[in-house]
């Protein structure tokens, strides 16, 4: 297994300069026999993931039925979320399981 693999920084807007290149990387999504190809905006300081509901949809997921609450802070609080659980791999590295978040009302 390899252990490490560069990938390049992608522009998103040309007009922005250094402040539009992001680390964006491949990963492939898995839920239940499903599985999506995408590309993933690698935030190391993030403390959620966010899966674009859309998404989750294709996947076969209904978030309406996800029983995994999750708190969001700051100006998120007010909100209800739930967490869908999906297997994540990127490459050639094992999958991972990773928890994404969706807010479903106001509290």
């Amino acid at each position: 297994m390899v252990d490490k693999v560069r990938f390049a920084f992608t522009e998103v807007d040309s007009n922005l300069g250094a402040l539009s290149t992001l680390p964006y990387l491949p990963i492939t999504l898995s839920y239940r026999n499903q599985s999506l190809r995408g590309t993933g905006l690698l935030d190391s300081g993030s403390s959620v993931n966010v899966l674009p509901y859309e998404m989750g949809l294709e996947l076969g997921a209904v978030w309406e039925r996800q029983t995994l609450a999750v708190p969001l802070g700051g100006n998120l609080s007010r909100f209800e979320a739930r967490a869908l659980v999906l297997s994540a791999t990127v490459e050639q590295f094992l999958p991972v399981e990773l928890a994404f978040e969706v807010s479903l009302k106001r509290r």
